[in-house]
């Protein structure tokens, strides 16, 4: 199934404590359907001491967030996405909004 969200991309929480924030996308995780947004949904993490780490310490680390609970910002509002299959083969990510371009999924033959 393709993800409405892709890395980049600048996001609108709908939902959840961080409701009505925006933020750029770090990273997709497929498996769990979930997305990490920069500044958003922030947790300390206590981290043990390590030959890496020997200090240890509390870090405040980014934590996923379900991706139904973020859209992308087009002209600074958020919108839904739509798939569409251009006549040259191409498939792009189109917002519903206004029909501008999000991205390229797949490039032409």
């Amino acid at each position: 199934m393709p993800r409405h969200v892709v890395k980049g991309d600048l996001v609108y929480i709908r939902s959840g404590d961080a409701r009505g924030q925006t933020g750029k996308v770090l990273q997709v995780l497929p498996d769990k359907n979930a997305v990490v947004v920069e500044g958003v949904n922030v947790h300390k993490k206590h981290l043990k001491r390590t030959q890496q780490n020997p200090q240890g310490g509390v870090i405040e680390k980014e934590m996923p967030i379900h991706i139904s609970n973020v859209s992308p910002v087009v002209d600074g509002k958020p919108t839904r996405v739509r798939f569409e299959t251009r006549e040259d083969g191409s498939k792009v990510r189109v917002a519903a909004k206004n029909g501008q371009v999000l991205s390229t999924l797949r490039k032409a033959k």
